[in-house]
């Protein structure tokens, strides 16, 4: 039997390490509350007159939060495959394990909207951002009516030049768990002929789903080839883009893959 005995010097090396990486996240927290409402309001004001300016704001800001991210709170990123993002507005399937690719997807994602619950556009400000960069917003427990709602309003917004980005799992799931992918964004791809574009991520193992500690670490990006769609069956093509964005997840190391596109500031 190995009894192993931590010495006080060690004990106090941990506990100061656990300490500032607390401390160093709730400053992050702090500052991405303060600086999401101070940005959401400038959505409303400059967005109210041309909606490519509030997403640009959006932007800005997106990679100024997540490059103090990774300068302060450790958590690098890598986005491979930026040469697979097509020319014309596409529809993306996005892996939902974390708060960070919402955000991160702002710069990487041409200008989009996203397929979200309608009660986070009930918060004020963040809410009256989330309108004014035309959000499909739907009641999950819809049903069917939910997914008529994304086809018809996916439409709209493809032919007005936005891409749309679908979280399929509908809800964050923890690193290493998934769930049945939702068909709306599938449906929508092969309604419209839209490139289908999958995007995996391991966010959520820096930033998770739940709790307030964010630990450094390297975040992987791939951006997906677009998934064929015509002549196939829709539950086929969603099948696909299930295995290739848990596939990819599932293979993802700390080494960083050759011709990767550093985009860390």
């Amino acid at each position: 039997m190995l009894i192993s005995v931590k010495s006080p010097q060690c004990l106090s090396t941990r506990l100061g390490t656990e300490a500032m990486l607390y401390l160093r996240s709730l400053i992050y927290t702090i500052l991405f509350i303060v600086t999401i409402v101070i940005t959401s309001a400038l959505i409303v004001i400059f967005g109210a007159f041309n909606r490519r300016i509030g997403f640009k704001i959006g932007s800005l800001w997106g990679r100024a939060i997540i490059g103090f991210g990774a300068w302060f709170c450790g958590m690098r990123f890598e986005i491979e495959g930026t040469e697979n993002i097509p020319q014309e507005p596409s529809v993306a399937l996005m892996k939902h394990s974390s708060t960070w690719e919402t955000i991160a997807g702002l710069f990487f994602v041409p200008q989009h909207t996203w397929v979200l619950k309608r009660e986070l556009m009930w918060i004020p400000i963040v809410g009256w951002a989330l309108y004014i960069l035309n959000p499909i917003a739907i009641n999950r427990s819809a049903g069917r009516s939910a997914v008529q709602q994304v086809l018809r309003q996916g439409r709209e917004r493809l032919a007005n030049g936005l891409w749309i980005v679908i979280f399929p799992e509908g809800t964050r799931v923890a690193p290493g768990q998934t769930r049945r992918y939702g068909m709306s964004g599938v449906l929508l791809a092969n309604d419209t002929g839209a490139p289908l574009v999958p995007i995996a991520h391991n966010a959520g193992d820096c930033w998770p789903r739940r709790g307030l500690i964010k630990t450094p670490g390297l975040i992987r990006v791939v951006i997906g080839r677009p998934i064929p769609t015509e002549g196939r069956s829709p539950r086929e093509v969603n099948a696909e883009a299930q295995n290739w964005i848990e596939s990819t997840i599932a293979g993802f190391s700390e080494t960083a893959p050759s011709g990767s596109r550093d985009l860390t500031p």
